[in-house]
């Protein structure tokens, strides 16, 4: 990038070793142990990743909730009486296999041990819509598309959040079965900070009936964090979480996907290639890729799935 582009840029870009600096001698309080707990499949974030890009990020995301919370008490000492608490919102978005979950739950823990916070995540998927509605529709094929979802229930449950209701429920999703698990709920209680991690959660589009929607669930984040990869490195990621996947969870007979368990090794590639090009790698440039930009902060990921830059919104 020259210098007038980056003069131009809304963001700031920060090299791994420049960004490691901003820990400020915030302490490692993760243990390997711990970490590989919070790896999600086929993710090969270290405690290195960790100290170098999570603790400079998690005293960043201190800092702009200490803000807030000094914000707040301006505004009742201009009203002259005490506002209702409402939980702090991050959003996580990214592609499929790039590792948003990890990320999102290394922040979750971060920010609990080492602010002392007390912090939810939610994932998107429990506000998919059933596969037998999206049978119904004619949309099984594209699990994972804005109309997907039930938007207005995502959108309903940011706003409650955000109001400070008490005791909301968030739907379920299993990997396992491939689909909501009925009457299951987690119950999200006004915490301290609250993530919401997801493929499409930065997205601006158009509603069911394709009118422009005026109201969208990243208009209710703080704070909002893509991450990014290049697309043959997510491809290649892709299949190599389904081959795991072949060798593990597809071989339960409770598996949505156990037909895949019984492919040849070259099968399987062949298999989740096709349904990489045909459904993530679309869903990534039409929907997911866009939105990137709308971020407050990116984190860029290199082959090995190793964070090696950063960009931070001016």
């Amino acid at each position: 990038m020259t210098k007038d582009e980056t003069r131009l840029s809304p963001f700031m870009t920060f090299s791994r070793a420049e960004w490691s600096r901003l820990r400020d001698g915030l302490p490692l309080l993760l243990s390997e142990a711990e970490l590989a707990r919070l790896r999600g499949l086929n993710d090969d974030a270290s405690l290195g990743d960790v100290a170098d890009i999570y603790l400079p990020l998690a005293r960043l995301l201190q800092l702009h909730i200490a803000a807030a919370q000094q914000l707040a008490q301006v505004v009742d000492a201009f009203i002259g009486a005490p506002t209702e608490r409402v939980p702090y919102v991050i959003g996580v978005a990214g592609s499929v296999a790039v590792g948003k979950s990890t990320t999102a739950r290394i922040l979750q823990e971060l920010l609990r041990r080492s602010a002392g916070l007390r912090v939810d995540l939610v994932t998107t998927d429990g506000f998919l819509l059933p596969n037998r509605v999206l049978e119904e529709r004619g949309i099984m094929q594209r699990k994972g598309f804005p109309e997907s979802y039930d938007r207005r229930a995502l959108l309903r449950f940011v706003a409650e959040v955000k109001s400070g209701r008490p005791e909301l429920r968030a739907p379920v999703y299993s990997h396992l079965t491939y689909d909501i698990v009925p009457d299951d709920f987690q119950l999200v209680d006004r915490p301290d900070v609250l993530i919401v991690e997801g493929l499409n959660v930065l997205q601006r589009g158009a509603d069911g009936a394709g009118s422009t929607t005026r109201v969208f669930v990243s208009d209710y984040f703080d704070f909002s964090i893509y991450v990014d990869a290049a697309t043959e490195h997510l491809e290649r990621w892709y299949i190599e979480r389904f081959l795991r996947l072949r060798e593990t969870a597809f071989r339960n007979k409770a598996s949505y996907f156990h037909r895949y368990a019984s492919l040849s090794v070259a099968e399987a590639i062949a298999t989740a290639r096709s349904i990489w090009r045909s459904i993530n790698e679309v869903n990534l440039r039409e929907n997911i890729l866009p939105t990137r930009g709308r971020a407050r902060l990116i984190l860029e990921k290199g082959e090995n799935h190793s964070l090696q830059q950063v960009r931070l919104r001016k």
